[in-house]
């Protein structure tokens, strides 16, 4: 048994899909979850995300032995003030935000430092869907979690969150919190900004209902991820706005090569740097088959 008492604070696409995978695991009891938005708690109940909803985060985890916060990173800081005064003895908190310096350092302002129990997280799963309706039992399944322990990080805190991720089915790593978010800032910020701009772009183009109308597959398959939560995204790339404004000015720089190599006619070149993307991508794809 992982927990007799499992609490989810926040209950949209990543908090609920924990839920439902630690149940169908089998590894804990009781699951109560809070979200400041009635309409998710009822939801949560009626699916049987979860087996209560409470009605405010202190009284989610009185009780708790396993406490997962699941809220937009910027509500970091408000969520762990809300829990602190009511968290159990011998209570193991993680959370699962998309940027790990700024949630720390939010962590460390709630409590003056980075309690042993405290074990920051992150899992590399998601779709452009939100909401505890869109949640996925398996939606971790062969996806990575990333952990960034801490100084004062409790090896048993520590286990206890990585047998959490296993029993979702996800392979657990541990990296440093800021070169995690350096790499996600290049790999998950950066598309989506990219994303949103493209999509922006065309939108402000004359005609742009023909183009929208004769789009083919390809203009779904990149922009896809335009139809993310544009909040959630907005607050994330504010919470890494270092990391991501350096990976986009090298973006910047290379388009701008890349449009100077159109304009003097160097359509060598510019299959050159084609060719290399493409075997790059090749490559990455046969790391991770």
């Amino acid at each position: 048994m992982l927990a007799k008492r499992l609490a989810v604070i926040g209950l949209g696409l990543i908090g609920g899909s924990v839920a439902r995978s630690l149940r169908a695991s089998g590894a804990v009891g009781s699951i109560v979850g809070f979200d400041p938005d009635a309409r998710q708690r009822t939801a949560a109940v009626e699916l049987g995300v979860i087996d209560v909803a409470a009605d405010d985060a202190s009284s989610a985890v009185a009780e708790a032995d396993l406490v997962i916060v699941a809220v937009p990173v910027l509500h970091t800081a408000e969520a762990f003030a809300a829990i602190a005064p009511a968290l159990p003895a011998n209570c193991v908190v993680t959370d699962v935000g998309s940027t790990k310096q700024s949630v720390l350092a939010d962590v460390r302002r709630v409590f003056g430092e980075l309690p042993g129990w405290y074990v920051p997280g992150h899992p590399i799963a998601g779709t452009e869907k939100s909401g505890v309706a869109n949640s996925l039992e398996g939606l971790f399944r062969k996806h990575r979690v990333i952990l960034t322990p801490h100084a004062q990080q409790a090896p048993e805190a520590l286990a206890k969150v990585r047998a959490l991720w296993e029993l979702c089915g996800a392979r657990v790593v541990e990296m440093e919190p800021s070169l995690h978010d350096e790499i996600f800032a290049a790999t998950s910020h950066l598309p989506h900004l990219l994303a949103y701009s493209f999509v922006d772009t065309l939108a402000g183009i004359d005609r742009s209902g023909q183009i929208f109308s004769n789009a083919g597959g390809g203009f779904r398959d990149f922009t896809r991820i335009a139809s993310s939560s544009p909040q959630m995204w907005h607050d994330i790339v504010r919470a890494n706005a270092a990391s991501v404004s350096t990976i986009l000015a090298k973006q910047i720089a290379e388009l701008q090569a890349m449009q100077a190599m159109i304009d003097g006619g160097r359509w060598d070149e510019l299959k050159t740097v084609f060719e290399r993307a493409r075997n790059a991508r090749e490559h990455y794809l046969t790391q991770i088959e």
